[in-house]
């Protein structure tokens, strides 16, 4: 961690030994670029806000003579649910394999041992900045991604997209961001931003899909006291919160034309007026705006300006489908019981078998979001440890839903070829797992992707 070429990151450290924080702290502040301790773990989230640490290297005991790391984990849950990006390495005297693996699964990193070796502990630490920084893409150094750790998924797909994100983070183009509703599209914005010069500044964010016409202007370039009935105070306007920051312009593609005006006089001048004043003010901010919509084809049709839609994707990044990621779906559906058996104090939970299938069954109309509520609505009313096919809850409506899209046609080969194409997806490419979801043979597969042509 000696090269001038290390990554200079912020450290925070919590441990409930003092003699720890002053070691650590001398050891680590002149390979840093800066370093906080706290005997407090409830200080976490205060330092987190205020410090925005790179690396929080976390005790896993708190009180004397514990050695269970119970502690360590809760606090890892409450770490990682205020911000999912966040890297930790657990410090403890008490490690063994495992405490190891669970602690890898509840989402650390690594682990420091007490006494440590100084060696060790800087080139631990120095991997734990560049994870949080980039990491090498496998096959291609020359493509760099940054671990995203919000960004639950290993398909092909997501590492795309991971890459991308990467590259725009640090520039201060305007963003598209594209894909299905509950897919996530507010998750790659806080992503953006994170890890964009920006990320100490605001990050605002605003849900076009909810703002009624007559309240859009108030609510992004606000209004002075007496400008209408109601406004009783003057207000600031989202644009001017973001000022030096990000402005997140959720479902853009709900903006009626008149609305579009005023969002596109805003992006090109990068002013606002609030409602009642003639001033006008300058702000700097990034635009990242998120659709479900297909932008291209409103412009077609003439429901959306070219002019605003050009302004608004200067980088365009897509998120698959969830029912498109394949084995993505256990991650993620492992990722929200890990959080939601802390929160809910039911450790040890796990999914058999079964339930794993069902999970990959089933095509996720509601993408993550639905995934996450199902594994918490799953966890809660499952009273064993293990949740089998019967404990995973997919709620009628959106079996419902399901139901629906598999009937938009009943044409016999259709279908065929439709369960085909879900299940190879579902498969990342895999045609032997692809025929065993299937029920058929992978020859009767391949004989099948021949005569339908697919």
């Amino acid at each position: 961690m000696n090269s001038i070429e290390s990554p200079k990151g912020r450290i925070l450290v919590v441990d409930d030994n003092e003699d720890v924080l002053l070691s650590l702290n001398m050891l680590l502040k002149p390979y840093v670029e800066a370093v906080r301790v706290t005997a407090k773990p409830e200080r976490v989230i205060e330092f987190m806000d205020t410090f925005h640490p790179d690396v929080i290297i976390l005790d896993m005991n708190f009180s004397r003579d514990a050695i269970s790391g119970e502690e360590g984990y809760e606090w890892l849950a409450r770490i990682l649910e205020h911000d999912p990006m966040s890297v930790v390495l657990f410090i403890t005297a008490y490690v063994d394999t495992e405490k190891a693996v669970r602690a890898i699964k509840a989402g650390a990193v690594d682990f420091i041992p007490k006494p440590w070796d100084r060696r060790k502990l800087l080139d631990t630490v120095q991997a734990a900045v560049e994870l949080r920084l980039s990491r090498t893409v496998e096959g291609n150094p020359s493509e760099r991604v940054i671990a995203f750790p919000s960004l639950v998924g290993e398909c092909e797909a997501m590492l795309t997209l991971k890459q991308q994100i990467a590259r725009v983070a640090d520039t201060d183009a305007n963003v598209l961001i594209t894909g299905e509703n509950g897919a996530g599209k507010d998750v790659v914005a806080h992503a953006i931003h994170q890890y964009s010069r920006r990320s100490s500044m605001p990050f605002v964010g605003i849900d076009l899909g909810c703002i009624p016409e007559t309240l859009f202007e108030s609510e992004i370039f606000g209004h002075e006291k007496g400008a209408f009935t109601d406004a009783r105070a003057a207000r600031e306007g989202r644009a001017e919160q973001a000022d030096g920051g990000t402005l997140f312009l959720d479902e853009i593609g709900n903006l009626s034309l008149q609305m579009q005006q005023k969002m596109l006089t805003l992006i090109e001048k990068r002013e606002t007026s609030r409602i009642g004043s003639s001033k006008k003010k300058k702000v700097d901010v990034r635009i990242i705006a998120a659709t479900n919509a297909d932008l291209a084809a409103r412009v077609g049709d003439g429901t959306f300006r070219q002019d605003l839609f050009y302004r608004i994707n200067t980088i365009e990044l897509h998120i698959p489908p969830l029912r498109e990621r394949g084995d993505d779906i256990i991650l993620l559906a492992e990722h929200f019981l890990s959080i939601f058996a802390m929160r809910y104090d039911r450790r040890g939970m796990a999914f058999s078998e079964d339930a794993r299938t069902k999970l990959l069954n089933h095509s996720w109309p509601g993408n993550v979001r639905e995934l996450q509520h199902c594994i918490e609505r799953s966890l809660v009313l499952c009273d064993s440890p293990i949740l089998s096919a019967s404990d995973i809850r997919i709620t009628p409506h959106t079996q419902s839903e399901i139901n629906g899209d598999a009937q938009q046609t009943l044409n016999l080969e259709e279908l065929e070829r439709n369960a085909i194409k879900r299940a190879v997806s579902m498969s990342n490419g895999n045609l032997t797992q692809a025929a065993e979801l299937l029920g058929i043979t992978r020859f009767a597969l391949y004989r099948k992707i021949d005569k339908l042509g697919i």
